[in-house]
């Protein structure tokens, strides 16, 4: 796995191709190669490291036509190599596939292809789905045929693409499972292929998206859906309205740093069109909840991974307090494995930002299984979690192309907050007052954080004093105990700084061992029920010759004289006040990293869309 990008139709293939695959890159990826029809020969360049090497690759060695595949691989089976970057070829070099997924039973299909004579070239499992399908196709003489056995023949969760010379004319998409997104662009009398929209919305944005189980049989003037029995599926293609434009960094140095000043926006158009101004109510209708439905929830299953996961932990808070409806938060790897108790009256609710989030994906598979509701946040139109699931909130944050998540773990927040408020006001557990002060503070968010973001120069100040830093403690309570976690997150992604994240009433249970003049401790502690105890926290630390660093409330006269630094926000009601608290520790997770001149868009080992378990 991790991007993949392709193009039939009249024009220069590779232009397009390479363009797409730099869209992708901030999936995360260690090579990225691409193979195009040229003069009836399959011509493949490929690289270990970033685009940039490809395209003075192909600059050096210019190849050129008009059917193409490319992709960027994150490594699973063999090392970051040349050999091991995709696009891979079958034995005769007449058919050549991109692929993103695991291929589970790929040992014993290796050892079998071995035995028939079949010589690998590379370290990778997806080297044995080339040799099938040309295998296939020497006794079908048909490309879509091979493709289909082909699919039957390997397990495990798939997207692909194939290119062969012996059909020039098409290419050949497939999706089985939830391997990542296979979406099919229909541009005038050309075709885009791709894993993520980003990679083809700047050509076109009329899109359908192949659900698992279903193939395309993809030519220049338009295409045709199958499923694994051979019964054809009609498409539904949409009109996608995100501006290609948004995808550039415009003035700021990394998407990283542009994102975090996105958040006004992005959090303004996460409540846009959500809020009945006139009634003072919440306007959820992709939930497709109604009162029936409101009152016979019991339970509430938040599921995540990740960032994503923190965001969930903040919801679980609001939504048990605003409804007093019961909420568990489960990280999704652990959701399918922990055999979750799913009685009647059960919500599963998913949180990801690319909806194809392969163990958040199984955890709603599972849920749908024991017979929950299934809800999902997503922020990626036409993602599978957005498909599936029986009620969808779209974040509406536009792309995100950082690595590291920022306004897409903001916008949930603040949509766990709207279903809460909609939950109790349905269920008839809310006063008309109290509904109405809770949206007005919903109001204020935008401006809040805002504010916050004014205070980025002093917080790069204090991250040029601490940039040397080989470690870090976060602790928070309460409603901003999440905020910790996330803190502590950012700083590892980033910067590479090992960092931790704790409730702060447990720090005398083991993490205050750590406590000397060279550990500096984050404390999140804004005016909050919490602030009184987060107060005494500090204390503690500073009895230990330790360095803190506090999120504190304008006006505060008290932590100054404790703490060591200060970030300051403004006063944020309470409830919303992670929404305000994480944005300076997504900005000294960044500025810690620019500093050191990282690659902050693209951090080491990491993906944006995990698409494996």
């Amino acid at each position: 796995m991790c991007g993949i990008v392709a193009y039939i139709g009249g024009q220069d293939a590779t232009p397009i191709v390479v363009d797409g695959l730099k869209k992708l890159e901030y999936r995360g990826y260690d090579s990225a190669g691409i193979a195009i029809l040229e003069n009836d020969n399959i011509e493949i360049r490929r690289v270990a490291g970033k685009v940039e090497l490809l395209e003075r690759l192909i600059q050096k060695s210019p190849v050129t036509g008009n059917t193409g595949i490319g992709h960027t691989r994150w490594a699973t089976h063999g090392a970051p190599s040349e050999l091991n970057a995709h696009p891979h070829l079958g034995m005769s070099g007449r058919i050549v596939i991109v692929h993103n997924g695991i291929v589970e039973n790929y040992l014993s299909l290796k050892e079998e292809l071995i035995a028939e004579g079949v010589d690998f070239k590379s370290e990778t499992d997806t080297e044995t789905i080339a040799h099938l399908i040309e295998i296939f196709y020497n006794e079908t003489n048909d490309l879509a045929s091979a493709v289909h056995k082909t699919l039957k023949m390997i397990r495990g969760a798939h997207g692909l693409v194939v290119m062969s010379i012996v059909e020039p004319e098409k290419l050949i998409a497939a999706k089985l499972g939830n391997a990542g997104g296979v979406a099919l662009g229909v541009g005038d009398n050309e075709m885009y292929i791709a894993s993520d929209i980003p990679a083809i919305v700047s050509h076109t944005r009329k899109i359908t998206f192949l659900e698992s189980g279903q193939f395309a049989i993809v030519r220049r003037d338009g295409f045709s859906i199958q499923d694994l029995d051979g019964n054809p599926v009609k498409a539904v293609i949409e009109n996608i309205p995100w501006d290609p434009i948004s995808a550039e960094k415009g003035r700021y140095r990394h998407f990283m740093q542009k994102e975090i000043h996105e958040q006004v926006r992005s959090l303004s158009d996460t409540l846009s069109g959500r809020i009945d101004y006139e009634g003072n109510r919440i306007i959820l209708p992709g939930l497709n909840l109604d009162l029936e439905k409101a009152k016979e929830i019991k339970k509430i299953f938040i599921t995540a991974c990740g960032t994503a996961a923190y965001a969930g932990m903040v919801g679980k808070y609001l939504i048990e307090h605003i409804t007093r409806i019961p909420v568990e938060v489960m990280v999704a790897s652990e959701f399918r494995y922990s055999d979750p108790i799913i009685e009647p009256g059960t919500v599963v609710l998913a949180i990801s930002q690319s909806g194809e989030t392969a163990d958040t994906l199984a955890a709603m598979e599972e849920a749908r299984k024991k017979g929950a509701l299934l809800w999902s946040v997503v922020n990626a139109i036409g993602s599978q979690a957005m498909r599936i699931a029986d009620g969808c909130i779209s974040m509406q944050v536009g792309p995100e192309i950082g690595v590291a998540s920022t306004k897409a773990f903001t916008a949930p927040i603040l949509d766990l907050y709207m279903i809460a408020i909609l939950l109790a006001d349905l269920r008839g557990t809310l006063e008309e007052q109290r509904r109405f002060e809770l949206v007005k503070d919903l109001l204020s968010v935008p401006s809040l954080v805002e504010r916050a973001l004014e205070n980025e120069p002093a917080i790069k100040a204090i991250a040029n004093r601490y940039r040397e830093m080989k470690g870090s403690l976060y602790i928070g309570r309460g409603v901003n105990m999440p905020i910790a976690y996330e803190g502590a997150l950012k700083l590892k992604e980033i910067s590479y700084v090992h960092a931790e994240g704790y409730p702060a009433g447990e720090m005398k249970h083991g993490p205050i061992a750590l406590v000397d003049k060279e550990l500096p401790v984050v404390a999140i502690a804004p005016q909050d029920p919490w602030y009184d105890k987060m107060l005494s926290q500090v204390e503690q630390v500073k009895a230990r010759s330790g360095r803190v660093l506090a999120v504190a409330t304008e006006g505060d006269e008290l932590m100054p004289t404790i703490a060591d630094e200060i970030f300051w926000i403004p006063k944020t009601p309470w409830l919303l006040s992670p929404v305000v608290t994480v944005i300076p520790l997504q900005m000294f997770a960044y500025h810690i990293a620019a500093l050191k001149g990282l690659d902050i868009d693209q951090p080491r080992n990491l993906a944006k869309s995990v698409t494996v378990e």
